[in-house]
């Protein structure tokens, strides 16, 4: 920080230069070819960019899941190298830096950067400067059925532009801290895949009827339990207080499970008119543009009937939900999935095709055995408060605080 600092005060003792953003850069929308013109997206070549890039390989980013034909290009132009993308729509608050020609879908706002300020920017610099933008961006969010940042506002957003050697020099900083963190993620996920692959093997047929001393039936999930599928819930229903809801996209993030709150909450009438999971019911996802989403479960622990979704079923079961809920996270029920998860940008599987996958059916004190087993090993990996997760969280917040402190500048007055 003291370098820094001093260079700030060496460089720019008058303060640092703002620029609106769409002085520095030009703004595109990004869009979706298509889906109904199959050659589109027939052996395609061109990198098409989608939140799941980022979630699963990160914010620098030079290949996509998928791809395009070069006849899905609209005006024969690719967005240029070196841009980054900003969510502006649906899921605000993330971004990347793109490295190579590209196209992204229509959440993302597209940042290249004017001739002008190709020589006094770097693009390392505009990536962590964008955390601030993304703030920026969840605060100037539209209210409505569909979130969207306001773009008159997005705009605006004033950029500082100190000089270059005090961007590298911010950039070096922050690196050394994503490199640590970087690397304490990789023995994490090293871990995770450790106990990926114990999960699955204990989950076997060959291992449970080994457990079990007995021969163990397997079937289909229809024979084990009943779906219900969820109601048509809609973001106008929720209110602050109010009855339990549980939104389709929430149980990807779970609930709080230190209070069994939920995060969304719905009107006593609109509640009584609801579909509901009961306490131990595995409430399971059926709806995502992602693929590996579909179908996550999520073991309701609450003390009262919930509200679900209609993007969502609960499942009713006298096994173990536990069980259940672990089985559904396993590579052997993902094998089974591929078979009924169907669709293109929105895929989903219906609970009466999952009801025709079929789960191994241990006795119940065997079913409970293997859970305690694997909420061991789920903490050892997902806890906050011990062991690598704690260290990384620390280094996370530690990145955070410097982040903040490196990333706020002192504004040149204009004459």
């Amino acid at each position: 920080m003291s370098k820094i600092n001093d260079m700030l005060a060496e460089l720019c003792p008058n303060g640092v230069e703002f620029f609106s953003l769409n002085e520095i850069f030009d703004l595109k929308n990004g869009y979706t070819p298509s889906t109904k013109n199959p050659e589109f997206w027939t052996n395609g070549t061109i990198n098409w960019f989608r939140m799941d890039d980022i979630r699963t390989n990160g914010r620098i980013l030079s290949d996509s899941i998928r791809k395009v034909s070069s006849k899905a290009i609209k005006g024969g132009r690719l967005f240029e190298p070196n841009s980054l993308i900003v969510a502006t729509s649906a899921t605000i608050g993330e971004h990347a830096l793109i490295t190579v020609p590209f196209m992204c879908n229509q959440r993302f706002t597209c940042l290249t950067r004017k001739d002008a300020f190709q020589n006094r920017l770097d693009m390392k610099f505009v990536l962590y400067y964008a955390d601030v933008l993304d703030t920026f961006c969840i605060r100037n969010t539209n209210k409505g059925g569909f979130s969207s940042v306001s773009m008159s506002a997005f705009k605006s957003f004033p950029f500082p532009v100190p000089p270059l050697d005090i961007q590298r020099e911010i950039v070096r900083v922050l690196d050394s801290f994503t490199k640590l963190e970087a690397e304490l993620e990789a023995e994490l996920e090293a871990r995770r895949m450790q106990y990926t692959y114990y999960r699955d093997q204990l989950l076997s047929h060959e291992i449970l009827e080994k457990l079990s001393g007995i021969e163990i039936p397997i079937k289909q999930f229809g024979e084990v339990g009943t779906f219900t599928r969820g109601s048509g819930i809609q973001k106008k229903d929720f209110v602050e207080e109010g009855k339990p809801c549980i939104h389709y996209g929430q149980i990807y993030t779970r609930y709080d499970l230190a209070t069994n709150q939920t995060i969304s909450n719905i009107s006593a009438e609109q509640y009584d008119k609801s579909k509901k999971a009961i306490p131990n019911d595995v409430i399971i996802a059926i709806t995502s543009e992602n693929f590996e989403d579909v179908c996550t479960p999520l073991v309701w622990e609450g003390d009262a009937p919930v509200a679900i979704s209609g993007h969502s079923c609960a499942f009713h079961t006298s096994m173990s939900s536990r069980f259940v809920a672990y089985f559904m996270n396993s590579e052997g029920f993902r094998l089974q999935k591929k078979k009924v998860a169907k669709g293109t940008k929105v895929i989903e599987a219906k609970p009466a095709d999952i009801a025709k996958a079929t789960i191994p059916v241990p006795p119940l004190p065997v079913q409970q055995q293997v859970v305690d087993i694997l909420d061991r090993f789920d903490a050892l990996t997902t806890s906050l408060t011990d062991g690598l997760p704690a260290e990384i969280e620390a280094r996370r917040q530690q990145y955070e605080h410097y982040r903040n402190k490196l990333l706020d500048f002192p504004r040149k007055e204009m004459a």
